[in-house]
């Protein structure tokens, strides 16, 4: 399962509709065609248009084309053949706002028949929305053999579609769905009409479902819920820029809503590993010129692999306005990144610093006993994995662990840091500026 994000206008839904085009359905299935997705209107002519395609099954890989050079799509016979199930924003639409439905709201209409939902997928549908429900079905009437209205009972007694709520009418609509084993399902932005936690449970039940059936599985999306429930190799960040597309892999929650997020307007974007490197940046940054601070934007990115990649869009002048890359002092120097001191792990760097300058203002910048202090932090590397060492020592003091932090990087700057050191942080920043508004 991955996930695109990205502001609107930027491909996410192209990808998926050119995911469905390059699948023909085995024998009675439903086909997806590039002509469906994008045809010909008044006001455009598709030509010179080519979804190219590599398709891994196993060991072995397939390439291939599907393309339009003058007024027919040429390529499609030779697609490999798989189920594509497409999910599109139609699965919002009111019931009563559909074509055809409201004419089943009338009086004396009757139910005709109905699906059930079995066991399974009764449960899925308590799960995911949290609620419970004693029945869930898909119902026709007398009126009409082909429009289904989904029917649900709770507590609080039945009710259809017509008068059910937006999301739990869009999840049983697409719970009904029997998706055949090994199939790839494609669905734009699965979010919609969901609160957070059922957000979070839906991802949860997808990724029960690729396991049991081996399912692929392409979403679009713009919530952070959903991307904080998946893998960092699960998130694809779709950039649009005057430069052309992108993609960046491996970003943050925090990377792609920030990126899409409209109430800041820095001159500088300063992308970072994580939380305590953006600590430790921001401090660098107020001690060496304060005023610079409110220039910049602090982002974290997730893994070192999305950093050079946003390196690479720095060296290749991609980004619309001023951007710089940090990557932490044990990463590699990589074209475009500008490493942090120290040639280690932050963590490492700075309690190892401090030890050695016996801690100098810890103690007084978070409100606790020196010998507190002391006995807490170096208790805290006695352990392998730096990465425990702030919360070890936060737990001790009964400190967050970002305020001890943030009083460790403070005192780090103001007491160990070397000037030239800090002058190349500040100085990255400041060019970057500078190069951009020439």
């Amino acid at each position: 399962m991955v996930a695109l994000v990205g502001e609107n206008g930027s491909g996410k839904s192209t990808i998926l509709q050119c995911a469905a085009s390059i699948y023909r359905s085995p024998k009675g299935g439903r086909t997806h065609f590039a002509s469906k997705f994008f045809p010909d209107t008044p006001w455009e002519k598709i030509t010179k248009a080519t979804i190219r395609w590599n398709v891994r099954e196993g060991t072995n890989v397939t390439t291939g084309s599907v393309r339009k050079e003058t007024s027919r799509w040429r390529g499609n016979p030779e697609r490999r053949e798989r189920n594509a199930e497409y999910i599109d924003l139609s699965r919002i639409q009111p019931v009563s706002a559909r074509v055809g439905y409201s004419r089943l709201a009338k009086t004396g209409i009757k139910e005709k028949s109905s699906i059930l939902f079995d066991e399974v997928k009764l449960a899925r549908l308590t799960a995911i929305m949290g609620k419970e429900y004693g029945v869930a079905r898909m119902s026709l009437t007398e009126y009409d053999a082909k429009r289904q209205v989904p029917v649900i009972t709770t507590q609080g007694g039945e009710y259809s579609g017509f008068h059910g709520g937006a999301g739990e009418t869009t999840m049983v609509e697409l719970l009904e769905h029997e998706i055949p084993s090994k199939s790839i399902v494609l669905i734009d932005e699965i979010e919609t009409s969901l609160h957070p936690r059922a957000q979070r449970r839906l991802i949860r039940d997808l990724a029960e479902l690729c396991r049991v059936k081996e399912l692929q599985i392409i979403l679009s999306t713009h919530s952070p819920y959903i991307l904080d429930e998946l893998p960092s190799e699960a998130r694809l960040y779709v950039w649009d820029s005057a430069a052309g597309r992108s993609v960046v892999k491996g970003v943050s929650p925090e990377f792609a809503m920030t990126r899409m997020d409209l109430e800041q307007h820095p001159e500088c974007d300063v992308y970072v590993e994580d939380d305590r490197a953006e600590i430790l940046v921001r401090e660098v940054i107020v001690h060496k010129n304060p005023e610079l601070i409110s220039r910049c934007l602090l982002i974290p990115f997730g893994a070192a692999s999305v950093g050079q990649s946003l390196g690479i869009m720095v060296s290749s002048k991609k980004f619309p306005r001023a951007s710089c890359v940090f990557l932490d002092g044990d990463q590699s120097a990589a074209p475009g990144c500008h490493l942090l001191p120290g040639g280690d792990a932050p963590e490492r760097v700075i309690f190892e610093a401090m030890k050695i300058a016996g801690w100098a203002s810890v103690a007084e910048r978070v409100g606790r006993s020196h010998s507190k202090v002391v006995d807490a932090c170096e208790k805290a590397m006695t352990t392998s994995d730096h990465h425990d060492w702030v919360r070890l020592a936060a737990d001790e003091l009964f400190l967050g662990g970002s305020h001890l932090w943030q009083a460790l990087c403070a005192g780090w700057v103001t007491k160990v840091l070397d000037a030239t050191d800090g002058a190349e942080i500040v100085g990255a920043i400041e060019a970057a500026i500078e190069s951009h508004t020439k």
